[in-house]
């Protein structure tokens, strides 16, 4: 089998990817944050980009929504172009009156009621976690704004429809937040054996649905976690 969502010369990637799941997102971050940034994929517009911050070789690989989507370019990834570390960076909605708008959260385990373990190897359980070494490394590096704890992956958009029903069939108690891709990706680490985390920043929440947050102040928040992101993948 060779890999069909994501075709580029094997060199073209690095072994350190940071994945956002917006295409113009990745866009943003190689034009932004890396020096000579080359586009090194763009089947189906799937942006890919590889290029240096900091003097280290970055590869930049949108991630698509959902966890399909990122179930598909994150084994392709590991599994035919060698990559050990992949960082998820994205937006979730909060779930703790704790957690605000514009806030950042890292992943210590994400729960979901998807089926995604077992079709792709046999691997049931509602939890999967990120690499130790990754999770530490943000603990080391991160400010002590931002939070660390459990989070929902969701197979819906509408993110808070139904939450409760969710809650209580995963008797998860405490979430931080929720979004869609993450389960995917640790998955994906534990069956290819690569190291994995997910950073998010937070745009909604269901403590302040009126909250609108100007488009200044939601970019700045998304630098912080790409620049956070990036350091501890090069560390």
């Amino acid at each position: 089998m060779e890999p069909i969502h994501l075709i580029t010369e094997k060199d073209n990637i690095s072994p350190l990817v940071l994945m956002p799941g917006d295409p113009l997102r990745a866009k943003y971050i190689a034009e932004k944050f890396l020096e000579d940034a080359k586009l090194i994929n763009r089947v189906r517009n799937m942006y890919g980009f590889t290029g240096y911050y900091k003097g280290v070789k970055v590869t930049i690989m949108a991630s698509g929504m959902g966890i399909p989507s990122m179930g598909i370019y994150s084994y392709e990834l590991a599994h035919f172009y060698d990559v050990k570390k992949i960082i998820r960076i994205g937006s979730a909605g909060s779930l703790s009156k704790n957690v605000k708008i514009k806030d950042l959260v890292v992943a210590t385990e994400a729960k979901s009621l998807s089926t995604f373990g077992i079709a792709m190897s046999d691997e049931a359980g509602d939890t999967k976690y990120p690499s130790e070494d990754l999770l530490q490394k943000f603990r080391e590096m991160a400010p002590e704004n931002v939070h660390f704890g459990p989070i929902l992956t969701s197979d819906t958009f509408d993110l808070y429809s139904g939450i409760d029903h969710v809650l209580a069939r995963l008797d998860f108690r405490n979430p931080l937040a929720i979004e869609m891709e993450t389960f995917a990706l640790f998955h994906i680490g534990k069956m290819e054996n690569i190291d994995t985390a997910s950073i998010l920043t937070i745009v909604d929440s269901v403590f302040e649905p009126e909250s609108t947050v100007p488009a200044i102040d939601r970019e700045r928040a998304l630098n912080d976690m790409i620049i956070l992101a990036l350091e501890v993948l090069i560390k």
